[in-house]
Formats: C-alpha cells, sequence, structure tokens
C-alpha cells in the first residue's frame, strides 16, 4: 500500500469555476483500543516519525515514576509537559514553575531558542527589539519534563537530550513496551528541539492516542494514561495556545477528545466515547493540507453535530487568498476512509 491523494489546492474565479492546482498525499489510520484497524486512506503502516504527537509518551517515565506528585506538579503543568505551546505568558510562567520546583532555571533548557509561535498564530510581527531564550521555545514545557526527571532519579541534567543519556534510553524503553514494538525496529531521528523522536506505522500512533483518550481505563498504563490525558483535555490551552489546532480540535471535543500535533503534518487525535484513535500523516509535510484532512476524518466517522461543525468550520475548506485579502481558490480534501475487512 502506499499514500494516496488527500488534499488538493485549487485556483480559478467565482463564475468560472476552480481547478486543482497542487495535490497532497498521505495516509490515515483510524484504529480501536485493541489496536485493530477500522477505516484507513492509503497506507496505515506508513512509517511516521512521530514529532511532537509522541509528547505525552515522552513524559512517561517522569509520570511512572510519580513525578508529578514528588515535586508538586499541578495538573496545568503537566499539560505543559505535553505540550507545542505558543510562549504566551501562561506557558512560561508555567514552564518558569515546573523549572523553580526542580530547582533549575531557563540555562538549563537543551532545546534551543526560538521566537514563540504566538505570533505567527495571531498574524502579528514578532517584536524586532526582543531576545528569545529556550523558556520561549515551543517545547520547552516537555524539556522542563526532561529536566525533572533527572533530578528525580540523580541523573545529570546536561546532555540530557544525547541519545545514550539514562533519559532518553528510559523513553525509549518505556515507549517500545508501550505501543508494543521492539526497541530496535523504531527508527530513530533527530527532533527539531534536538531531543530523540521515533518513527513508526501509522497505525501504531493511532493506537497509542485511542489509548490515552481512555485514560486510567488503559489496562497497561491506568493512573499514568489518566494523569496525561485528562490534564490535556482539562487544559488544551497549555497544550497549544490561541488560535492553534489543537485548542480547537479538543475544545470542540468538550473533553472528550485529545489531540496533539507534530510537525510536518502529522496528526494524532484519541477519542474516548468512540474508543477510536485517529492518526493522519501528510506525505510531503505540508501542514496546510493537514487539518481539512482532520476535519473529512472526523466528519466522515460521524463525530461531528451540528455544534462541532460550527465551531470548526474554518477547517472544512480553508480559503486561498492572495495579498489583498482576495479568495484565489481553496483547500479541499479528496478522499473516503475506507472500511478494514
Amino acid at each position: 500500500m502506499q499514500a494516496i491523494p488527500l488534499v488538493a489546492t485549487t485556483r480559478g474565479y467565482p463564475d468560472s469555476g476552480n481547478v486543482i492546482e497542487n495535490v497532497h498525499a498521505g495516509s490515515v489510520a483510524v484504529v480501536d483500543t485493541q489496536g485493530r484497524l477500522l477505516w484507513s486512506a492509503g497506507d496505515p503502516n506508513y512509517l511516521t516519525f512521530t514529532r511532537s504527537a509522541l509528547k505525552p509518551f515522552q513524559a512517561l517515565p517522569f509520570i511512572l515514576a510519580d513525578g508529578p506528585a514528588r515535586f508538586g506538579l499541578t495538573r496545568d503543568e503537566v499539560a505543559l509537559l505535553c505540550a507545542s505551546h505558543s510562549g504566551e505568558a501562561i506557558h512560561l510562567d508555567g514552564v518558569s514553575a515546573i523549572l523553580n520546583k526542580i530547582g533549575l532555571d531557563p540555562a538549563h533548557l537543551e532545546c534551543g531558542c526560538a521566537v514563540p509561535l504566538h505570533y505567527e498564530f495571531v498574524g502579528q510581527p514578532a517584536p524586532q527589539d526582543r531576545s528569545w531564550t529556550p523558556l520561549h521555545h515551543n517545547c520547552s514545557g516537555k524539556h522542563s519534563g526532561f529536566l525533572a526527571w533527572c533530578r528525580l532519579h540523580g541523573k545529570p541534567t546536561g546532555g540530557y537530550v544525547e541519545r545514550g543519556h539514562p533519559l532518553q534510553q528510559a523513553i525509549r524503553a518505556t515507549l517500545a513496551d508501550t505501543v508494543g514494538l521492539p526497541a530496535d525496529s523504531m527508527p530513530t531521528g533527530i527532533d527539531g528541539c534536538s531531543a530523540p523522536n521515533y518513527a513508526m506505522p501509522l497505525h501504531k500512533l493511532a493506537h497509542l492516542y485511542a489509548r490515552l483518550a481512555q485514560g486510567s481505563a488503559d489496562p497497561q498504563l491506568g493512573a499514568a494514561m489518566g494523569i496525561l490525558g485528562d490534564a490535556m483535555t482539562a487544559r488544551p490551552d497549555m497544550v497549544s495556545g490561541e488560535n492553534r489546532t489543537d485548542l480547537h480540535w479538543m475544545t470542540a471535543g468538550g473533553g472528550d477528545w485529545v489531540a496533539k500535533i507534530g510537525a510536518d503534518a502529522v496528526q494524532a487525535i484519541g477519542v474516548r466515547s468512540a474508543g477510536i484513535g485517529i492518526a493522519i500523516k501528510i506525505a510531503d509535510g505540508n501542514s496546510r493540507a493537514l487539518h481539512p484532512a482532520v476535519f473529512a476524518v472526523l466528519d466522515q466517522l460521524g463525530l461531528l453535530n451540528e455544534e462541532r461543525r460550527a465551531q470548526l468550520e474554518r477547517y472544512r475548506q480553508p480559503p486561498i487568498k492572495n495579498a489583498r485579502g482576495t479568495v484565489a481558490g481553496d483547500i479541499r480534501p479528496l478522499f473516503s476512509l475506507v472500511r478494514a475487512a
């Protein structure tokens, strides 16, 4: 099997109709809580680097060691461990609080410096007279959790992003056990924040999110999944930020959906009430194609009632506008999910 055309961009005039200009291929996997494939498009086995969709599971070793209770982390701070945050005040204050509780400061973060995502998503230019620190990086919450694990276990805080560090070895082993794959079968790459990231078949990522959505009902990890899933669904604004897709998906889900995007057009969503997990990958990494694909999957699975459809309408078939604000085309899904035999 292979990726198939999932989304097209079009161009034209309203009085003459639109013509397809670009096509973005990809794959979709929808599984149940046992990992059984229910629906798909393209290749549900597509080997996919999980990118930031992995964040809740990178936090698992810390959660399993009762780290939040040991350091007095709040539910909102646990949500930040799973976040690709926008660098808003609530995010910076939250990460600073975690670092303070573990006796460290932003200089210990090894994620690098980055302009906060907030400006991009609210359509404002980033200030030119500001300097940015690792605290502003969208992965600083995850990295504060990495440092907390190191402090909890008395391991070196320097070099914690290296593959050979005990933290990363613990993450790899825990992830392999959780996903049910041999550790050496998960290809490793360097993520944008310098931490190791892992590739797995798309349906395996979907299964992780089916389980995360079930929270403490998960038979293997129980309370740990509950702590992570509950934090994410209670505070989607901490996981993402203003005008961000994960905030919109989880808000529309009303606590029933847990969602996490990853760089290069990866999206995972777990739906508690339906007992399913969804994973989507756009093959060329174009995120503008991802969001209409997500809407189409949710719609085809019957998960969008009238209220949710209205909340998420912006993603159904977004217009493409030129520099004058004139609508020049749109972005539209091309696929239908296929029920597994």
